[in-house]
């Protein structure tokens, strides 16, 4: 089990708190609902957490099968939904895999981002879509 804590700082802001690492960091709410957007918004974060999962997860399995998959990169485009409830609608996912196309160990790896724990906790009605672009 991982705790973290949470202050509300005023202006829509909080500051969280990692517990094992006390590192800490700053959440505010999106510009269209009254925040300054200045940093992370809370659905920002699940975003930023699902590519960074993704990421970690395919470089673990990459690593397990002795492959480095240094410097790669990857982007999501987050859309909320329109009309209430106020949700995350969609993520779209473009990862840069600095491996060749033909690579053995590519259907293990796109594979994997599908299930990595971030992808397997959200809501079924979220839609996700992943490419892959294959490049050394």
């Amino acid at each position: 089990m991982v705790g973290f804590t949470a202050k509300y700082i005023g202006g829509l802001k909080c500051e969280a708190v990692h517990g094992p690492s006390n590192s800490q960091m700053i959440t505010d709410a999106p510009a269209d609902i009254g925040g300054t957007a200045t940093t992370f918004s809370p659905t920002d974060l699940v975003a930023t957490g699902l590519l960074t999962c993704i990421m970690t997860t395919m470089a673990l399995v990459a690593e397990r099968g002795g492959v480095k998959l240094d410097g790669m990169t990857g982007r999501i485009e987050k859309t909320m939904r329109k009309e209430p409830p106020r949700r995350i609608d969609s993520l779209k996912i473009n990862l840069r895999i600095p491996l060749n196309p033909d690579h053995p160990m590519r259907d293990k790896l796109e594979a994997t981002a599908s299930a990595c724990p971030v992808h397997l906790s959200l809501h079924p009605d979220i839609t996700e879509t992943i490419s892959f672009e294959w490049s050394l």
